[in-house]
């Protein structure tokens, strides 16, 4: 695992950041943007003017997440058989930014619903395939500092997507149409900066077909799962014990608003604040990481984790329950880029598609199940206990992580 840089001072031997990763990042930037901008009004839009049930629009995102996850598995396999990233990114950009006109003409359940379907598998089927192919263009020795570029460019767009979204339901005078056509404009850019601006490395010569000179494709095996490898499968044990304790953002909504007091006006705060620590502390932790352990930062990122749910959950009022969200955030930018680029560093290159789209998979399930459990518990007692359970387990997740670089060897 390419942790180290050992650089001369008589010469910079340290590669630069690749344009392309540059393009995916603003890429990413945009797309998110919109997305939040999406998310953050297309559940009120279906409320208060179409006035659907709440019923159904928990039956609506509960299916267009889970199509979601799914299509990341498959379009992360199906990268790696094309043994190409950006033409599967290609359709999930467009997919998603179809999704924005339909949107902003829909005057029913159906159409809403088919449009958010049809941004959240557009999600779905980019994501994979666009983290495995910053692993493919990232010079091993500066490959944290890649995927932390691209990830504090991507959450830096949802930062200012949800600020976005509340100043242009002011200027628009909450007219949710417009709002929707303003949101298909970074949608229209980004697919437009991955067309021109993003490149693929050259077809090694083992991937084309000297006698038809055509691309070989990658045969799709179930063998691949096993050769995804040990150390892979032992980081995905910890990745599923530690999501277990990654409650949904919506309980920090909640917890403001209902143990605090915070008005509904505001609460679009917490996630602006939540974002905001996040893609700040993303990219110079990965940048950190090219020159340590990596597996020591994501330990860090467990202990902040365990932090941020006693400020939570002990929280005497609304000031310091604001710090732990900020310190929420922080866990995120850490974690969550520690698990990316250690997938990246622990799968074969032949496999990165595949195994993200397992990491994705298992992160899913995990995070219905943190959901689930800390709904049960908020409900049966109230939001501090479900923050508490959560410390715990992140807990035993660093216990499990501990275990695990024991029983691996740094490579």
């Amino acid at each position: 695992m390419p942790n180290k840089i050992f650089s001369d001072s008589s010469a910079n031997t340290t590669p630069s950041i690749p344009k392309s990763i540059w393009a995916l990042g603003f890429a990413t930037f945009l797309i998110n943007t919109s997305s939040v901008i999406v998310f953050g009004l297309s559940a009120v839009y279906l409320k208060t003017i179409l006035g659907v049930a709440t019923g159904w629009i928990g039956f609506l995102e509960g299916a267009v997440e889970a199509c979601a996850y799914g299509t990341k598995v498959f379009s992360g396999v199906f990268s790696d058989y094309l043994r190409r990233r950006k033409s599967v990114m290609i359709w999930g950009f467009a997919l998603a930014t179809l999704a924005r006109p339909i949107l902003a003409i829909s005057s029913s359940f159906g159409a809403v619903f088919t449009a958010r379907l049809l941004d959240r598998v557009g999600n779905g089927i980019q994501s994979t395939p666009r983290d495995a192919l910053v692993g493919d263009i990232s010079p091993a020795e500066i490959r944290g500092t890649c995927y932390g570029l691209r990830q504090s460019l991507a959450t830096a767009g949802s930062f200012f997507g949800g600020i976005i979204g509340v100043g242009a339901m002011l200027w628009t005078g909450q007219n949710f149409q417009h709002v929707f056509w303003i949101a298909t404009i970074p949608a229209v850019l980004a697919f437009i900066i991955l067309i021109i601006a993003v490149k693929e490395p050259p077809r090694s010569p083992d991937e084309i077909d000297v006698r038809t000179n055509k691309p070989v494709r990658h045969p799709i095996r179930w063998n691949d799962v096993i050769r995804l490898g040990r150390p892979y499968w032992l980081l995905m044990i910890v990745a599923g014990i530690f999501m277990l304790s990654r409650v949904s953002e919506a309980f920090l909504i909640l917890h403001a608003h209902q143990n605090f007091g915070l008005s509904e006006s505001y609460t679009p705060l917490i996630l602006i604040l939540y974002n905001g620590t996040n893609s700040l502390f993303s990219f110079p932790i990965c940048w950190l990481s090219d020159r340590v352990d990596r597996r020591i930062l994501l330990g860090v990122g467990f202990i902040v984790l365990i932090l941020a749910d006693i400020l939570l959950g002990w929280a005497p009022n609304l000031l310091v329950m604001m710090a732990g969200v900020a310190v929420w955030g922080v866990q995120i930018g850490i974690t969550q880029s520690m698990l990316t680029i250690l997938v990246a560093d622990t799968v074969p290159p032949d496999l990165r598609g595949t195994g993200f789209g397992f990491f994705y998979l298992i992160s899913a399930v995990s995070l219905v199940f943190a959901s689930t459990i800390g709904g049960t518990i908020a409900q049966c007692y109230n939001e501090h206990v479900t923050f508490m359970v959560s410390s715990v387990i992140a807990s035993i997740a660093l216990i499990a992580l501990i275990i695990m670089a024991k029983r691996t060897k740094k490579s």
